[in-house]
């Protein structure tokens, strides 16, 4: 839970930054530059540590959905929404987690339905009225986003397990395991910037371009790298849990470091009805 925990501080700052500093770029174009800058990252291990050759593929296509895919939904719906309220809607992501586990494991259950309406109920208490239009575009670009997150996780559970990188001793065949997810992730996105995206020149400005170094180094490469390495050690249900300690930290951020303006009373109502959702989706039956 640790590693999680570390990896949920480190994003929270994200969705802050985006609104604040990258709205009017591509999101083609952001995920590109973040997902390159990662894969520079970790470009040592990739040939000193590479996974086995017939899990490089997986790998690969793996990223491709985590980060790639989930990035470009994500990125785009800040056109949108503040920065606290795509904060907010990632509170699906661990109902998912929990169902796509059990639709895998072919075993139903009544909690994350029941969940998912607790979870739907809270966020739109907190944002205060029913998403339409441009509104709506955001909530679903973020559900896009939530599913190719929750789905690469339990990918990555079965792939580390498949590669032997979630023992002691693993840490540089796991760093080189991701590496190759950042790199899948890479060739979706970088040729998607170049055919779809916008001006690649205005991420030179003075402004934008720390701001993508940061988020590229730091968020992306050390926090899902976190974020992995916690996932495949913990259980689903933990796993779950963890999914939205980022949500309140990146609304709090949001809130008092970016001073979005938002009403706070209705927000904190929501969000603890959003926690209520995720801790009854998370226990374990036995």
């Amino acid at each position: 839970m640790l590693w999680l925990l570390a990896a949920s501080l480190l994003w929270a700052f994200s969705f802050g930054l985006i609104k604040q500093f990258l709205p009017a770029l591509d999101p083609w174009v952001v995920a590109a530059v973040r997902l390159s800058l990662a894969t520079l990252a970790f470009s040592p291990w990739l040939v000193r540590q590479s996974p086995p050759r017939h899990l490089r593929w997986p790998a690969l296509g793996l990223g491709a959905l985590q980060f790639g895919a989930m990035y470009v939904c994500y990125i785009a719906s800040f056109s949108f929404l503040a920065a606290w309220q795509v904060a907010l809607w990632t509170v699906l992501t661990p109902v998912l987690v929990v169902l796509l586990d059990g639709i895998q494991r072919r075993r139903a259950t009544w909690r994350p339905p029941l969940a998912a309406l607790l979870a739907v109920a809270g966020a739109l208490l907190a944002q205060g009225q029913i998403p339409r239009g441009e509104s709506l575009t955001g909530v679903l670009l973020v559900q896009c986003s939530n599913l190719c997150f929750a789905a690469g996780q339990l990918g990555y559970r079965r792939l580390a397990s498949a590669a032997g990188v979630a023992g002691s001793g693993s840490r540089g065949r796991e760093v080189g395991l991701v590496g190759w997810m950042y790199l899948g992730g890479a060739l979706l996105v970088v040729p998607g910037a170049l055919i779809l995206g916008g001006q690649v020149t205005s991420i030179l400005g003075a402004e934008t371009a720390p701001v993508l170094l940061y988020l590229g180094l730091v968020p992306t490469a050390l926090g899902f790298w976190l974020w992995n390495k916690g996932a495949a050690r913990t259980s689903v249900g933990r796993l779950a849990v963890a999914n939205n300690l980022k949500v309140p930290l990146a609304v709090l951020v949001s809130w008092l470091v970016f001073s979005e303006s938002a009403p706070y009373v209705r927000a904190v109502v929501g969000l603890v009805v959003m926690v209520g959702a995720v801790r009854l989706v998370s226990r374990d039956p036995r």
